[in-house]
């Protein structure tokens, strides 16, 4: 069951996962509604949104349909939503069952909860309030067990699941409804409610033939560079790990010798990094449109429906929006956990390029399906896990001091940059706490008591 409110302000940290629920939902005793978290304070816009680079913008407008205003409009609205939606999730606890953005500016903020008592905090946000069954938790639930029976069972005629947080349920993707009804029996969640999507697209890998630049491993297979990093004194970049694995070697778009894959997960995850020689720099610069860049100023996730642009070696900038995070792929080689579904298109030669939101580094690109002729949906591997995995620094326009911290819980700890928090993480900083409203690796110019659209003071 899903506790009750906290009173109070502020939650510490993100309610109990909930039992699973989408039919038949077990009540939970009615509690006092949370009070509303107050105004946004002055700075809360201060990530870059209000900053983009040309090659942002120009893409938005093609593939988005949008003005250049519009575009621009819209990258400060969706970074200006995520810290309210963070606020929100945190002072919701266990009731918080999801937020995102629509309209062509993303100037609406939805945010879903499963007590009608909190209708008028998230009013007060400036937000739009829906009444939903399930809560956050309760979904993710019901993923996790459809996880752990991809492990168990095949799923190759069940390629696709995830949690559709602004229908409020977990779809599952089919090429037929018997496949369907069998992943669902196998993972014991028949009877919980989870909709069935038929459909004939196979998600593929976009490996092998990318880009922000292109690299090639062994010789053989191309793949491109996702974000620039640093480990230590190391130099490299990140990517995906279909495209090589730990010893293989690599070379450049100019196929000058360039690094070697340190750690490569694939599947289950799909990451890698690649450690450089001393003749490759690593820079924030991603590749866009016309061979100019645009530089990366952080790691803040975006939200559901918020835009997103990649770039590729094979089909250059395009952009579209978020769709669901975390959702499993069973690719033909092996199941991918914790993917992003975009509305992207993308095409062979496109893995491992980089995904952004504004100047927020989002992740690097997995498979999909469909291409940049006709469209098509594109996942990405999240950035952020990336990071944090591997113990790596991304390289940003900002100053950068000291190596990242270990992860681990990050519940009242000292702030450290390097770090990847996630939403509901609380720091002490000068004996002063703060919880952290939307996840990001700490940046050196992000220090919670100066950045209010990512650290809320308790």
């Amino acid at each position: 069951m899903v506790g009750r409110h906290a009173a109070g302000r502020h939650r510490a940290a993100l309610a109990a996962l909930g039992t699973l629920v989408l039919t038949g939902i077990p009540a939970v005793a009615a509690a006092a509604p949370p009070p509303a978290p107050g105004p946004l304070p002055a700075g809360a816009r201060s990530l870059g949104a209000d900053k983009p680079s040309a090659q942002i913008l120009s893409a938005m407008q093609r593939d988005l349909h949008l003005t250049r205003a519009q575009a621009a409009t819209r990258l400060v609205n969706e970074e200006e939503a995520g810290t309210r939606a963070g606020r929100l999730h945190n002072a919701l606890g266990g009731h918080f069952a999801g937020a995102w953005v629509s309209g062509k500016t993303s100037a609406e903020l939805t945010v879903a909860t499963t007590h009608a008592e909190d209708v008028p905090a998230i009013k007060a946000q400036g937000a739009k309030a829906v009444v939903v069954k399930a809560p956050l938790s309760a979904l993710d639930a019901v993923k996790a067990k459809l996880d752990a029976a991809a492990v168990r069972v095949k799923t190759h005629d069940t390629p696709v699941w995830y949690v559709d947080v602004p229908a409020n349920r977990v779809v599952v993707e089919a090429t037929r409804q018997s496949a369907a009804a069998a992943f669902l029996k196998a993972a014991g969640v028949a009877d919980r409610g989870v909709a069935v999507r038929l459909t004939k697209d196979r998600p593929r890998l976009m490996a092998d033939l990318v880009g922000g630049e292109a690299y090639y491993i062994n010789n053989a297979a191309r793949c491109s560079i996702g974000f620039s990093i640093t480990k230590g004194q190391q130099q490299g970049f990140v990517s995906a790990g279909h495209c090589g694995k730990a010893g293989d070697k690599t070379t450049g778009y100019n196929k000058a010798d360039q690094g070697t894959f340190q750690a490569s997960t694939f599947p289950g995850k799909d990451m890698s990094w690649v450690a450089v020689n001393s003749n490759w720099t690593a820079t924030a610069d991603v590749k866009g449109s016309g061979g100019r860049n645009t530089q990366v100023a952080g790691s803040v996730q975006g939200l559901v429906g918020a835009s997103v642009c990649r770039s590729g070696s094979t089909s250059g900038w395009h952009c579209g929006t978020i769709e669901q995070h975390n959702a499993s792929v069973d690719y033909a080689q092996g199941t991918v956990d914790g993917l992003t579904r975009t509305t992207v298109c993308s095409e062979p030669g496109d893995s491992g390029g980089p995904f952004l939101s504004g100047a927020q580094a989002q992740g690097v690109t997995s498979g999909g399906s469909g291409d940049c002729t006709a469209g098509g949906t594109t996942f990405f591997q999240p950035v952020n896990p990336i990071l944090s995995t591997f113990g790596l620094t991304l390289k940003t326009a900002s100053v950068q001091t000291g190596p990242p911290a270990p992860q681990g819980s990050a519940t009242a700890s000292a702030w450290s940059v390097g770090r990847v928090y996630e939403v509901g993480a609380t720091v002490t900083v000068a004996g002063v706490r703060y919880q952290c409203l939307q996840t990001h690796q700490a940046q050196g110019a992000w220090s919670p008591e100066g950045t209010p659209a990512l650290w809320q003071r308790m």
